[in-house]
Parts: structure tokens; C-alpha cells; sequence
């Protein structure tokens, strides 16, 4: 079992205190509270909490709003805990980013497994988009890579394959990546033009 720091947002002040007291139960810290979705996003920004329960409506901004704009800024999992369980609620909870949804009245046994799942979740979804990261990475640096070795072919009459063994000749003697050793045949190719 997961204990984490966790915001809550209800306009309802005698849920969030319900909410609040079976968290800590659980062992879990709530690091703030709010009764509306505007103040639930300032604090999961400046208190940057493991998770943040959410109720669907509250004033200045409801919980569907605050989610989204929680889940794209990627500040931390949300879990929706509403009295709505009909499937367009559910629908839109899930497009805003929702990643755990627990209907009212609830029971305190009903509430970690909903937060063990949110938890779950977002660090898969941070996984996949580092793994992301890491391919597009890769994509940019085998660009990189073909450009020089197409210039070196150009330059010095070489195979692909013999440009590709300069690459990595060079980029074994001076201890840089093989996309350190391309960028620099490119900027040197670049100057060239731009000195001729």
C-alpha cells in the first residue's frame, strides 16, 4: 500500500473533512484542500502533491476543468470522487485525464484501491512518454547521423559504410556520441558554405 501527499478538492466542507479523516487513516498526508477547481490547481502547482481527489462540481471551476488542465500540465494523477455515475460524466472524466473515478457514497475500503490504481496509472503513462521521448531522440539522432555520413561521403568520396566507420572512429577517440561527433561534421560543413 501506497502513502503519498494528496489534495483535495469539494465545495462541500463536511465531505472534504470525511475525506480528509479517512486518508489519514489510510496513512496518507493531505497536503491541502480546496472547495473549487480554481484553488485545486493553484495548489496541486505550488504544493505538487502525489494525487489529487477531485468532486465534479464545484464553483469558479469545476472538477472536469481542473483535471484537464491538472492532467496536461502532467502535475499529478486525478482521481474524480462524484455523486455522477452515468456514462457521458464518465465519458468526459476520462477525456479530461481522469485516471481513477469513485462514485458517492463511498466507504473507506473503496478509497485506496481507487488511489493505488491512480498512482498505477501515472507511472505508466510517465513511462510510456519517456520511452517516447527516448524514441523521438533516437528518430532526431539517426537524421543526424545520415546527414553527416551523406556529407563525408560527398566530401571524400566514401560508402556509406565507410563514412559511418569515420563517425564511430571518431566518436571512440574523442569520447563523444556519435550525434556530438555529426553535429560538429555539419556545423563544419555549414561554415564552409557559408565561408565560400
Amino acid at each position: 500500500m501506497q502513502h503519498g501527499r494528496v489534495v483535495i478538492a469539494d465545495d462541500d466542507a463536511v465531505i472534504r473533512m470525511d475525506l480528509k479523516a479517512m486518508l489519514e487513516e489510510l496513512g496518507h498526508e493531505v497536503a491541502g484542500e480546496a472547495d473549487n477547481g480554481e484553488t485545486a490547481c493553484y495548489l496541486a502547482k505550488s504544493l505538487k502533491p502525489d494525487l489529487i481527489i477531485l468532486d465534479v462540481m464545484m464553483p469558479k471551476m469545476n472538477g472536469l476543468e481542473a483535471a484537464a488542465a491538472i492532467s496536461s500540465d502532467r502535475l499529478a494523477p486525478v482521481l474524480m470522487l462524484t455523486a455522477y455515475s452515468e456514462a457521458p460524466m464518465i465519458e468526459e472524466a476520462t477525456r479530461a485525464g481522469v485516471l481513477a473515478y469513485l462514485v458517492k457514497p463511498f466507504r473507506k475500503q473503496e478509497l485506496q484501491p481507487a488511489i493505488e490504481i491512480a498512482l498505477a496509472r501515472y507511472r505508466e503513462l510517465a513511462a510510456l512518454e519517456g520511452e517516447l521521448d527516448a524514441l523521438q531522440e533516437q528518430m532526431e539522432a539517426r537524421k543526424i547521423v545520415g546527414r553527416a555520413k551523406a556529407i563525408l561521403m560527398d566530401r571524400n568520396g566514401l560508402s556509406e559504410r565507410e563514412a559511418f566507420r569515420r563517425l564511430q572512429a571518431q566518436s571512440l577517440a574523442l569520447s563523444k556520441s556519435l550525434r556530438e561527433i555529426a553535429d560538429a561534421i555539419i556545423l563544419t560543413d555549414e561554415m564552409n558554405v557559408i565561408k565560400k
